[in-house]
């Protein structure tokens, strides 16, 4: 497509202006005492990060001193994001990945709406804790480079929920991942573990970007990068340590939205809805399981609006003593009708539980309930052909009225977010920038390496600017078929019939600058010794360009 020369400049000058009015955000909610006030604004030189992405406006603009706009920290803020601008405390960075992540967002105005949309039903309550244990705001931004404030959000290295726990993470802090729920998922539950983790690694290093680092990359191996530049007599700051791609651009990325959210005329330009400062839900709970649809119609609410706010869910009914949360100008109606739901002796859930015995199928499961082996497949998250077992759990329809259950009251299904937003007419094929690699245009898509590898059929790793890759058509008929490489998980599946033999699925892996044999065990989710074993390698002699064999076994 040809742009028009004038629409183009004015695209240019426009973009400028934003620039310029985001040079100043690293000071206006900042004392000029504090230590990121001393650090100059940069000029704005585009050239040295041309190749990150060539799509971006080039444009070279040079700031002029601007004082710091003053802001009244003791004054009330009806709106949430000046609230969490009075709070923002941490360091600032400047850098060309800062600009880089910076221009990345403004270019897509429709990609930070959604963010902020879906935002607008957590904000409130994660700033209010974090005001209550006196962290900083900044990390209310955090969410949005985790998950895009997307609570179902789920990675490929099983990472899951807002803050995106991996689940020996969760299990460390407490957050019950079980047949009925994972709290992982849970909105309440999760901020918790999250902000004392984030507390935790803050008073292990006394510094704030090295508690991301370690939030992003673990503490231990940032521990040990920290220890290699003490060695050598090297800098121990965020900067300065050799980190994975992934980790340097983690802080970079926050960064780059605080000084997008800290400029409120950039905040109205690019159109972003503001959030009040008022609380967006309460709890209410109750001693009895609730199906999730019966909660959602006393709550007078769409059922999908409904699990937003509780994602936490594995099944159609919630069990009792769980706390539910309601959007707080529905509170009231959600106890009237509860009470008068109550008066009437209908039952709140459709749903039982069944111990599964000695020689039980589930086609005699199913009929004796009243229900189809379908439903009582999807109720259990059951796919594929499955021989149960003698003493598990099932979910079955309940017997008060003999009715069916209602198989659309069931929670939404954790999705794999894709990294960066991707217009639907674009799902087909993509044009290879400069700068790019497959693996970031497998991440873009949400795709595997292996996949794109597959149809494209390309031999190595190997791409060059210019050359057109086909993508892997989106259909939910050929996704559960396919092998599924990314950063933190292979997950391969397997349409084998039961009781066949699992044989390992092998794959390669090439090395990476800053990879280390703990990052890529991790990724691929097997054991260092793995890796030392089937390749006969040691932590010392790894090197970038070298070719790991990795054994997948097959999933079940």
């Amino acid at each position: 497509m040809t742009l028009n020369p004038d629409f183009r400049i004015f695209s240019i000058a426009r973009f400028a202006w934003i620039v310029l009015l985001l040079s100043g955000c690293a000071t206006v909610a900042q004392d000029p005492g504090h230590p990121s006030a001393q650090i100059p604004t940069p000029s704005i030189n585009n050239s040295s990060i041309q190749n990150s992405d060539s799509g971006l406006p080039k444009i070279e603009v040079s700031v002029p001193h601007q004082a710091p706009q003053a802001i009244d920290l003791t004054s009330d803020s009806a709106e949430l994001f000046q609230r969490m601008r009075n709070g923002f405390s941490m360091p600032d960075i400047n850098s060309d990945l800062v600009l880089y992540h910076q221009q990345w967002y403004m270019n897509r105005p429709d990609y930070l709406r959604r963010m902020v949309e879906r935002s607008s039903l957590y904000l409130y309550y994660i700033v209010d804790e974090l005001e209550k244990r006196g962290m900083p705001m900044e990390l209310a931004l955090l969410p949005m480079v985790e998950s895009a404030y997307n609570p179902m959000a789920y990675s490929r290295s099983k990472a899951s929920g807002l803050w995106q726990f991996i689940p020996s993470t969760g299990k460390r802090y407490k957050l019950d991942q079980s047949w009925w729920k994972d709290e992982r998922r849970d909105i309440v539950a999760s901020t918790t573990a999250a902000l004392d983790y984030l507390q935790l690694i803050y008073e292990m290093h006394g510094d704030w970007h090295l508690a991301l680092a370690s939030y992003n990359w673990g503490e231990g191996a940032v521990g040990r990068a920290i220890e290699k530049n003490r060695a050598q007599n090297l800098p121990t700051d965020y900067l300065s340590l050799t980190m994975p791609a992934e980790t340097k651009n983690y802080v970079p990325k926050l960064q780059a939205l605080k000084n997008i959210f800290a400029n409120p005329a950039v905040v109205a330009e690019l159109h972003l809805t503001t959030i009040p400062n008022r609380p967006y839900f309460g709890t209410v709970t109750k001693a009895t399981n609730i199906d999730v649809k019966v909660a959602a119609k006393l709550a007078e609410m769409p059922v999908k609006d409904f699990v937003a706010l509780n994602p936490s869910h594995n099944r159609p009914v919630i069990k009792s003593d769980t706390p539910l949360i309601i959007p707080a100008d529905k509170l009231d109606t959600f106890e009237n009708n509860l009470e008068a739901h109550e008066g009437s002796n209908k039952p709140l859930s459709s749903w039982q539980t069944y111990t599964v015995r000695p020689g039980d199928k589930l086609e005699k499961i199913a009929p004796r309930f009243g229900m189809t082996v379908a439903n009582l497949k999807e109720a259990n998250g059951i796919k594929g052909r499955i021989k149960v077992q003698p003493g598990i759990t099932l979910l079955v329809a309940g017997q008060d009225d003999g009715a069916p259950p209602d198989m659309a009251a069931l929670p939404e299904q954790p999705r794999f977010p894709v990294a960066d937003p991707v217009p639907a007419s674009a799902s087909r094929t993509h044009t290879v920038r400069r700068g790019e690699t497959l693996n970031s245009v497998a991440r873009r898509y949400g795709v595997s390496v292996v996949e794109l590898k597959r149809i494209n059929q390309l031999r190595d790793n190997r791409i060059t600017p210019g050359k057109q890759l086909t993508l892997t058509p989106v259909s939910s008929s050929t996704a559960t078929a396919k092998t599924e490489a990314s950063p933190g998980k292979v997950k391969v599946t397997s349409s084998r019939q039961p009781g066949a033999k699992t044989s390992p699925k092998v794959t390669r892996y090439t090395v990476r600058r800053g990879d280390t044999l703990y990052s890529i065990a991790r990724q691929f989710q097997v054991t260092t010794d793995d890796l030392i074993r089937w390749n006969r390698v040691s932590a010392q002699k790894l090197r970038p360009g070298q070719t790991l064999t990795i054994q997948l076994a097959l999933n079940p």
